[in-house]
């Protein structure tokens, strides 16, 4: 079986929102000589176009080769031009990835997981995301989500930019925002908190403080990713567990984290990371460090679909994110029930695009991030 085309279309996911607004997700079909087709999702957010260019260059180091050779294919893609990792191109592997998989698993018939070693659970559980502007938009999501049958959720600790070190009353003020959702869900329902890099180290050490009375089940991207040492010393300071991956590429990126204790939950994206093997190598090395796995992911259907062949298999996976269940893109859509996804049966990926409501989909993937500016003085703020 060899490669013989691979083709990105840009389209915008169903009631699908980051930073309030649609993004372009990329859908990358691979076809074989044998018929057989995969899916992957190489995408980085608010960058699909240049992802889909990063796409067509890895053609050339693997059109015509046998689908069913990844690791090989992994590292003439990953290491073949010199430079490696960064997002663009470890995000456009992983995708590539995905798709490789994907048909592999079609063709020995057999989901993903079988293929890495098998399923450790029947069931999968996911979290989802709770947006807003107002301390009641959050209440009332967090409250939604409940009805809905999730027993998690994930929400930012600000949706504005910050100063360096905010006033009393501004920690407080967000800090009470977790303690109004608290006191509506209740103790039996995780609250996950993420601060997107958007907090200093002081500031982060303030507002992490004021929120431990509320029990979170994790902190996430206390500070933007980058100096491990600084990331070690907050986690030092808190019993509260810190989170972060989104923006580390490869098991390269992670080792100083592990071994330098700033996280004992991984956040590693299939979309970014390098792929699905990728990840559970990454999982592999936080289980010997007594770290667990809680993989990112905001992206779109064919994303979900690649984690969940991932948290199968991992032993030390904590919990999974999930914005799109596939409504409008996938034949059989994933189904929540009680916060859980049954783990896929199906071969490959497990999942069906609904072709005659994806075309009705597509776009020219332009879609970008919103920039945030600081208030005071009009300073670029970090989203």
């Amino acid at each position: 079986m060899k490669i013989t085309k691979l083709e990105v279309l840009h389209y915008v996911a169903p009631n699908m929102k980051i930073a309030y607004k649609p993004l372009s997700w990329n859908l990358l079909k691979v076809s074989t000589d044998e018929g057989i087709v995969g899916y992957g999702e190489p995408i980085l957010e608010g960058r699909a176009r240049t992802v889909a260019t990063a796409v067509h260059e890895l053609g050339d180091y693997i059109i015509g080769k046998d689908p069913r050779d990844i690791e090989r294919l992994w590292q003439d893609m990953y290491k073949g031009s010199f430079y490696r990792g960064g997002p663009i191109l470890a995000s456009a592997v992983s995708g590539v990835e995905q798709a490789l998989w994907d048909i592999t698993g079609k063709w020995y018939g057999v989901p993903v997981y079988k293929l890495l070693g098998g399923a450790v659970r029947d069931k999968i559980r996911v979290y989802s995301w709770v947006f807003g502007e107002k301390d009641e938009d959050y209440v009332e999501g967090a409250l939604d989500r409940q009805r809905k049958g999730f027993n998690a959720m994930k929400m930012l600790a600000c949706h504005e930019p910050l100063r360096y070190i905010e006033t009393p009353a501004k920690v407080g003020e967000l800090a009470d925002r977790v303690g109004k959702v608290r006191q509506a869900v209740g103790k039996d329902f995780d609250i996950a908190i993420d601060l997107h890099g958007r907090f200093s180290p002081a500031m982060a050490k303030l507002y992490i403080k004021e929120v431990e009375q509320y029990s979170p089940m994790f902190i996430e991207e206390a500070i933007l990713p980058g100096n491990h040492d600084v990331m070690a010393d907050i986690a030092r300071s808190t019993h509260i567990p810190l989170a972060t991956g989104e923006r580390l590429f490869g098991r390269w990126g992670y080792r100083d984290v592990i071994e330098k204790r700033a996280a004992t939950i991984l956040q590693p994206d299939v979309c970014h990371c390098g792929g699905i093997l990728e990840l559970k190598k990454i999982a592999a090395m936080g289980e010997v460090n007594y770290c667990a796995v809680a993989p990112h992911n905001p992206m779109g259907p064919v994303a979900f679909a690649a984690s969940l062949q991932c948290d199968a298999g991992t032993i030390n996976f904590l919990i999974q994110e999930q914005s799109h269940m596939g409504e409008g893109v996938l034949k059989e859509p994933f189904v929540q029930k009680d916060g859980f996804v049954d783990v896929p049966t199906k071969p490959g990926l497990g999942i069906e695009i609904d072709e005659e409501k994806f075309s009705h989909l597509l776009d020219d993937g332009s879609g970008h991030l919103d920039h945030w500016y600081d208030p005071d003085d009009g300073s670029f703020s970090t989203w």
